[in-house]
């Protein structure tokens, strides 16, 4: 998807509304370490339950540690690779399934886990860098390889760089680069005061 939205309702922060998924990175351009250090520091101070703070991220820098990246990258589906293959940084979202404090289960890691999540994304944005999370691997093998404790659940694979040219893509990605973004309208999501009643402009 472009950078483009088609119906936006509301006036939103520019590092929100810049905010994109692209699948075109530049390979020769790695993350540097301060703007990476930046974009993990800004997962760290995201809110969660009872400040648990639940989410452990893998993060693979091909710049230090080709071995591990090339692992990471293995992890992730077929489709997913051909695109990716270009991020300088791929990373894993894990989520803990128990509080750290006595061990309960806690049912609002993957919550807080994404709430880490989208603070790193919009932290690369204002530093010029772009992400994009998939859903699309394998957790068994990824858990297998980065030895990923049970009480710990893979989340979303994230790539992170900086944006090439849509050009770099093959037709059917390429197509996909360059459509214009769009969401539901506010009605379809957005409820006041009870369920299906949409909140009014």
């Amino acid at each position: 998807m472009s950078k483009q939205r088609t119906n936006a309702q509301s006036m939103i922060h520019p590092i929100l509304a810049h905010r994109w998924s692209p699948r075109a990175f530049d390979a020769a351009k790695p993350v540097e370490r301060e703007k990476l250090l930046a974009c993990l520091e800004a997962a760290r101070w995201a809110p969660s339950c009872f400040g648990d703070e639940p989410w452990r991220f893998i993060v693979c820098d091909r710049a230090s540690d080709e071995v591990m990246w090339a692992h990471m990258l293995a992890c992730l589906a077929p489709k997913n690779q051909e695109w990716a293959i270009n991020a300088p940084v791929l990373l894993l979202a894990c989520s803990g399934t128990t509080f750290r404090k006595n061990g309960n289960s806690n049912r609002w890691g993957q919550y807080d886990t994404g709430a880490a999540s989208i603070s790193l994304c919009l932290q690369a944005e204002s530093l010029g860098l772009v992400t994009h999370q998939m859903g699309g691997f394998d957790a068994d093998t990824a858990r297998k390889t980065f030895s990923i404790p049970d009480n710990f659940t893979p989340m979303a694979a994230m790539a992170l760089g900086y944006q090439a040219d849509a050009n770099i893509l093959d037709e059917g990605f390429r197509n996909v680069e360059t459509v214009e973004r769009t969401r539901q309208p506010m009605d379809k999501c957005f409820f006041a005061g009870g369920w299906d009643n949409p909140v009014s402009e």
